[in-house]
């Protein structure tokens, strides 16, 4: 299929060039690691901050406070290795339209770690849990919660300004997994202070996989001592003195072992490529429309809110056969997913008019 209609972003991201840019970038990895000389790290290091700077302008980090992670979920744990005791007796609160594998690691560590963990479950035949029932649940009990910017099988926004301040008044460590939704809805930290925020430079970023982020608030920074640690937790990396470890003062201690090098130095083009963009998000607004009317002429349920301010670059339609309408999909070259009966949708920078036409065209068939 010579053009392709893909509606993958919720996955992995694509832009015009990608594949010929990231490819000279990891070569450019190969030759300097693959070199018979001793300027790998520092060559290295350099090119992964260039990773870090990107990420910081893009959500308004401050200096400092931000540095790479395996991917979410190690971010998340670096975190609550960090928080520790402070959460000893309490409730961590998440709602049950989280990602998944967040909530299994904060299952697993509930019990060593002494916290409660209380998952906000979905109203009967909803597709999203409803910002009231995470507030009539957050009491002054919850040490921390862990707030889902974008969901990713409903492409649902909370209203992050109600519930960050009903977490201030409760005396509350806030966290956001801005993963579904950092790329096409803005974010800022300087417009919306959490403590921390964990991601990755996969979706709508356009990223590699390996490539995650996690970002905290310098006071808080200071506090911390992630249990998950080692030599590149330190202001000074190359130190060998056993009896001498001491955190890094920033973001950095966050780190542990070897970093994902490679991955950060692979996304650099992709968060190059989005820095200069500014029309996704009304190029997504158009398509997420269009998909949105023809969704309805057909008589196909919508599983995401239409209100363009509860809703992320997705759309998400049920389907009671969504598993073998992606196979048809596939073999039309027309790309999305599904996820039991739910068909997600998400239209990006090399998605068209003609694309979405052509998607309904075959699921009317």
């Amino acid at each position: 299929m010579t053009d392709p209609a893909y509606f993958l972003y919720h996955s992995i991201g694509q832009y015009p060039g990608k594949a010929e840019q990231m490819a000279a970038a990891l070569g450019h990895f190969t030759d300097v690691w693959g070199a018979y000389d001793d300027a790998q790290w520092p060559k290295m290091l350099t090119a992964r901050a260039e990773f870090l700077q990107l990420w910081a302008d893009l959500i308004g980090a401050d200096a400092g406070t931000l540095t790479s992670a395996d991917n979410v979920t190690t971010a998340l744990y670096s975190v609550m290795g960090g928080l520790g005791e402070r959460l000893r007796g309490k409730r961590v609160l998440i709602a049950a339209d989280c990602f998944p594998s967040l909530h299994f690691l904060l299952a697993g560590l509930a019990p060593r770690m002494g916290f409660t963990l209380d998952t906000v479950p979905l109203r009967d035949g909803a597709f999203w849990v409803e910002d009231d029932d995470m507030l009539a649940a957050w009491g002054p009990d919850v040490g921390l919660a862990l707030l889902t910017f974008v969901t990713s099988t409903a492409s649902h926004r909370p209203d992050l300004a109600r519930l960050l301040a009903h977490g201030q008044a409760m005396g509350s460590f806030v966290g956001v997994d801005l993963t579904q939704g950092v790329g096409i809805i803005p974010f800022s930290l300087q417009e919306t202070s959490v403590d921390f925020v964990v991601s990755t430079t996969l979706k709508w970023l356009c990223g590699t996989p390996g490539a995650g982020i996690v970002q905290m608030r310098a006071d808080l920074i200071a506090e911390v001592t992630p249990e998950l640690r080692g030599w590149f937790s330190q202001d000074n990396s190359f130190s060998w003195d056993l009896d001498a470890f001491a955190y890094a003062p920033d973001a950095r201690r966050f780190e542990h072992g070897t970093p994902s090098v490679m991955a950060c130095v692979g996304s650099v083009p992709a968060l190059r490529w989005h820095a200069g963009q500014t029309g996704l998000l009304a190029h997504n607004r158009a398509l997420t429309g269009a998909i949105i009317d023809l969704a309805d002429a057909a008589g196909i349920r919508i599983t995401t809110p239409r209100n363009e301010g509860q809703r992320g670059g997705s759309v998400m339609l049920q389907l009671e056969d969504a598993p073998a309408r992606v196979d048809e999909l596939r073999g039309q070259g027309i790309y999305a997913d599904a996820r039991g009966t739910i068909l997600r949708l998400s239209p990006g920078a090399i998605t068209t008019t003609e694309h979405v036409g052509r998607l309904f065209d075959a699921l009317r068939k």
